[in-house]
């Protein structure tokens, strides 16, 4: 492939995580657990919590301002934002609108994409698209979750694995050479399998029991599925790409367990040392988790400019996919 086209290049990114700070001995005052357990099955050390009357809106701003810092530009230059989140404000509007208010931006296109752990690599998907067919000339990708106040504090096998915070990344339209070598998005894969429901979702919702509801999950299959999915999509993206995993630089995981992310790696024969790993530190942020582990390694210098990344992820629906960009 030759022709010239459009590549949608990444300006800058930020992260933001609550201030408050809850390591594994604390949950092990509360519940029947300990900081060894916890480690030694998630890599989890500790989460950030957001505070009382901090929203999924106000992470996702701060992520956004300081994605904008990083790229240079103002938000008056944005003219399509998406928020990839599992944990808006209310129901409706999306909770990308409010935060168009609260950045003040006044025009453009801002909506919600819900595909919860896969939601970030699903709203990049979308915003690459809308941008290579002209429908945008620069975005802003959000990944913003609050997923502490989906959890039952109670149910030891699943509150110790999340956090809440959030991730954003500025892309702008660029003209490529429609080579592997140019800058931006390279290739994105998307899958979902609704039939696997049961194995991770949250017991309310408007429709259904009118309440919020909490977090219900079967961690064993999850983890089958995650290993094995993928796998298979990461080698999906890559042909998609036309490159092979000794191409890639650095992969920036969901981050949602330890060892899945190290079998992931295992199985591609990809060296750990080129995984980027925040989940110790954050917990399993959900779709904020890939753009707040970047914003971490390109603000410690590990990612440089023309680095290869690779996105990937899992989550209920269930939903998984993966991105190539070229950094």
């Amino acid at each position: 492939m030759s022709a010239e086209m459009t590549r949608s290049v990444v300006l800058g990114c930020g992260g933001y995580v609550p201030a408050r700070i809850v390591c594994n001995d604390e949950l092990g005052s509360l519940i029947d657990t300990s900081d060894e357990w916890i480690v030694q099955r998630t890599g989890i050390r500790q989460r950030h919590i957001a505070a009382d009357g901090e929203l999924t809106s106000d992470l996702g701003t701060l992520a956004a301002q300081a994605a904008l810092e990083h790229a240079g530009i103002g938000a008056d230059e944005i003219d399509l934002l998406i928020v990839a989140t599992s944990t808006p404000d209310e129901t409706f509007p999306a909770t990308a609108a409010t935060v168009q208010a609260k950045l003040g931006m006044t025009a453009g296109a801002a909506f919600d994409v819900q595909a919860v752990c896969s939601g970030f690599v699903y709203a990049l998907s979308i915003a690459d698209s809308m941008l290579k067919n002209g429908m945008g000339s620069t975005a802003l990708v959000i990944g913003a979750e609050t997923f502490s106040r989906l959890l039952d504090w109670t149910d030891r096998t699943s509150c110790v694995l999340f956090g809440d915070g959030a991730g954003a990344i500025v892309l702008r339209a660029e003209p490529g050479t429609g080579s592997a070598a140019d800058r931006g998005v390279l290739a994105s894969t998307l899958h979902s399998d609704g039939r696997l429901h049961d194995l991770l979702y949250v017991d309310g919702g408007p429709s259904s029991t009118g309440t919020t509801g909490h977090l219900r999950m079967h961690g064993k299959e999850v983890y089958r599925h995650a290993v094995t999915k993928l796998s298979d999509v990461v080698a999906e993206v890559l042909q998609a790409g036309g490159l092979s995993a000794t191409d890639i630089d650095w992969v920036v995981p969901h981050q949602a367990n330890a060892r899945i992310i190290e079998s992931v790696a295992h199985k591609l024969a990809l060296s750990p040392d080129r995984v980027v790993i925040t989940v110790d530190r954050h917990a399993n942020t959900s779709a904020a988790s890939i753009p707040l582990a970047l914003s971490v390694a390109v603000a410690d210098g590990r990612i440089q400019r023309g680095d290869l990344l690779l996105f990937e992820a899992l989550g209920g629906g269930m939903t998984w996919g993966a991105n190539l960009l070229r950094w």
